[in-house]
């Protein structure tokens, strides 16, 4: 079969689809341009399929390449007869490639090799083919010779190796035990320290877990085979008879198959594994990207801290800085109502609406400042979010946020991003390389080849089915816009700045070495709000506009945005050799909806008053949070009490859910439900079926005046009383608030 044959029959397409995407993709063509604009010409392959294509293609080549090496290797030995060719082109993958190659490949000089040097084949060949031969006529010298000849052959016969390689993975499983002396080193690991399951039943997560427990040094790993009787299965395929060949065959499954399986399946688990986690990565990354944006309102962003305090910033509705601060409402310097004051001041200067507070240190005494922010000022009108701080700290350090954000210190950057993230979480995270973004499983254990071409294919589909605004996008953001290298986009930007807004698509054709073929893929995803065509804010390609001028034609009308003249037509009469059905209904949705943002509205979640550490919480809450990771076993949701809880897949629905991500995805807004807090270990066990136990208390009317052990009024985080009111911390503040009109 050939390579398209292959991929056509594993996506269950036509190999003519294949071979049409696969000369657009040599051609230069990305995945989004294909998927959005060339549908006649691959027969509506959607963007998940030419992914998975284009992942196969690269393997395929691959092997064929390596089939290639292997076949100009055994000619020049003048080992490649007819029928080894014929097994070599059928093999199907690289596994199966290398286990033919195996005896023809080059090594050392082994025993066996020697042996034939010293002319024992023949002795060898003799044993094997008489089982009564009497072995007691040769020297021990001759026998071992004739042994490790044999040792080799067996444990390097492709067609048996592949058998019982499949049968151990059947038959098999793994068995974990908890090194000597390392029980509270690696208490994490607790769950394996007595562990046994089949290969064919390990989940990703515990297989990444098992594998890092033995990189730790914390568990002992064994791959068992099982009860099968794999010295008799080889013993059979070479119809050994005897004790002394018996007694080869053994000595062959101790110490050469077992071993080289036991590798073969260690591979073959992390492999396994790592598809998973690099699928469940790129889901999550996807859902955090294309997260409902706040949209353009003016917004303040809060980096929690303690000792070094609160790192404040501003931002307009366009996103450039206006104010930044820094505030210390926390241990060790107490300045609460002084810091509240200082938030009043800003917000009610710049019109801020919205409250960002990062998820880190210090997070939930920062929103408790945010909630009285807002109770005390009720005339600011705003709304305070915690959003995600992941990647923050690297985007702050990072020659991007320098050269970005030249005149802030690398704290105060980290506030910009918080808050920034919430106003369009796309624009924000394409700064970060996405392994820092924080919502994969074991994701520092994974090829970084493997997962950054994932994770990059994810930013970059996201980026083009949302649609970029040239005239405000940033570098990065540019530079995952489909046939936008950074080059290019390093060039759009400075033209932008040396002459000023795009006003039009064919514009940026002026951009210096941005070509003919760059601008086909890129020109469909670039916006140009309020420019000269008002085609140019929509998803609508250039190429197509003249399908666009006889639709307006036919209407007799203004169709942008006219869904009443739009229905009144059908595509398939504007359809032609260039243009099809698929690529006319497109444009029809774009006129209707020009512009549209595929992102959900945006919505938050309210923290419970009074639940902000472990230990405030008790089996049967009832909460809201969000959540912000999800893995094969379950979801993990912020509940505001620094440790996020675990919701596993059994405890999601009635039904049986095989993947969590069918109920719930990153950014999502839940409530749970309260079933286990472990604070030892930091754990907390949640359920969103919130009516499995109707006798255990809610969180939905949280009690007041709670109180610490020994009866005394609970304390804020510094120690020290909170007044339900507090007043302006000195004279030149009360004075700032009443001029800002804050205060009496």
């Amino acid at each position: 079969m050939t390579v398209l044959q292959r991929i056509a029959n594993e996506l269950g397409v036509r190999e003519r689809q294949v071979q049409a995407a696969v000369e657009l993709l040599d051609g230069g063509a990305t995945v989004p341009f294909i998927a959005r604009y060339r549908k006649e010409a691959t027969e509506e392959l959607d963007d998940a399929q030419l992914r998975t294509l284009e992942e196969r293609l690269r393997y395929l080549r691959e092997l064929e390449e390596r089939r290639g090496v292997i076949l100009e290797s055994i000619r020049s030995q003048g080992k490649l007869d007819e029928a080894l060719e014929a097994q070599i082109m059928e093999a199907d993958s690289k596994a199966r490639l290398e286990d033919i190659y195996l005896p023809y490949k080059p090594k050392r000089r082994t025993k066996a090799q020697i042996a034939r040097e010293a002319g024992l084949e023949p002795l060898a060949d003799a044993i094997l083919a008489d089982p009564g031969y009497d072995v007691t006529a040769h020297t021990a010298e001759e026998l071992d010779g004739a042994r490790a000849i044999l040792i080799e052959r067996f444990s390097e016969d492709a067609d048996l190796i592949g058998a019982l390689r499949e049968l151990m993975w059947n038959r098999g499983h793994v068995t974990s035990k908890v090194r000597e002396g390392k029980e509270t080193e690696g208490a994490k690991f607790s769950d394996y320290f007595d562990f046994a399951e089949p290969f064919t039943k390990l989940p990703s997560h515990r297989i990444l877990a098992l594998f890092r427990g033995e990189k730790e040094e914390i568990l002992d790993l064994v791959l068992e085979p099982g009860e099968e009787n794999y010295e008799e299965r080889i013993a059979v395929h070479f119809g050994c008879g005897g004790s002394w060949l018996l007694d080869t065959v053994r000595l062959t499954w101790k110490t050469r198959v077992l071993f080289r399986i036991g590798a073969d399946l260690r591979g073959r688990l992390f492999a396994t594994a790592e598809d998973e986690a690099v699928r469940v990565f790129a889901a999550n990354l996807r859902d955090l990207l294309l997260a409902a944006p706040a949209g353009t309102r003016p917004t303040l962003g809060l980096d929690p801290g303690f000792r070094t305090g609160v790192k404040v910033a501003v931002v307009d509705a366009t996103g450039k800085v206006v104010a930044t601060e820094t505030i210390y409402p926390h241990v060790p310097a107490h300045k609460w109502d002084e810091s509240l004051a200082v938030l009043a001041v800003l917000c009610q200067k710049h019109k801020v609406e919205l409250v960002a507070i990062g998820n880190g240190t210090a997070s939930r005494e920062t929103d408790k400042l945010a909630g009285d922010l807002i109770k005390k000022y009720p005339m600011l009108s705003l709304t305070k979010i915690v959003v995600s701080e992941a990647g923050a700290s690297v985007y702050s350090a990072s020659a991007y946020a320098s050269a970005e954000l030249p005149d802030l210190n690398v704290s105060l950057r980290g506030a910009v991003s918080i808050a920034r993230r919430l106003q369009d979480p796309l624009a924000e995270l394409v700064k970060i390389d996405p392994k820092s973004i924080g919502v994969g499983q074991y994701q520092h254990d994974l090829a970084e080849s493997k997962l950054s071409r994932s994770l990059d294919a994810v930013v970059e589909d996201c980026v083009n089915a949302v649609g970029v605004d040239v005239n405000t996008a940033s570098v990065p953001l540019l530079t995952r816009v489909s046939g936008i290298g950074e080059s290019l986009a390093m060039n759009i930007v400075a033209h932008r700045d040396a002459n000023g807004p795009f006003r039009t698509r064919t514009a940026i054709k002026e951009v210096p070495r941005l070509g003919p073929k760059a601008f086909e893929q890129c020109a469909g995803f670039l916006r140009i709000p309020d420019g000269d065509n008002p085609l140019d804010a929509s998803g609508v390609h250039p190429e197509a506009y003249p399908v666009v001028r006889r639709i307006m034609q036919a209407a007799g009308t203004e169709v942008i945005g006219n869904s009443t003249a739009l229905r009144k037509l059908k595509p398939a009469d504007f359809a032609d050799d260039t243009f099809g059905i698929p690529t006319v209904t497109d444009i029809f949705k774009e006129l209707e909806k020009p512009g549209r943002d595929p992102r959900p509205a945006f919505q938050t979640a309210t923290f419970a008053d009074g639940v902000e550490e472990l230990k405030d919480l008790v089996p049967g809450l009832i909460l809201e949070g969000v959540v912000t990771n999800v893995a094969a076993f379950g979801a993990f949701v912020d509940i505001g009490v620094h440790q996020d809880g675990l919701v596993h897949v059994s405890a999601m629905s009635r039904t049986f859910i095989k993947d969590p991500r069918e109920v719930v995805k990153p950014g999502d807004v839940v409530r749970v439900k309260v079933l286990e807090v472990d604070i030892p270990r930091k754990r907390i066990s949640l359920t969103l079926r919130l009516e499995d136990d109707h006798t255990t208390a809610s969180a939905d009317k949280p009690t007041s005046g709670k109180r610490e052990p020994g009866g005394r009024p609970q304390q804020n985080r510094g120690g020290q009383r909170r007044e339900s009111t507090p007043a302006p911390a000195n004279s030149a503040m009360a004075d700032a608030l009443r001029r800002a009109g804050l205060s009496k």
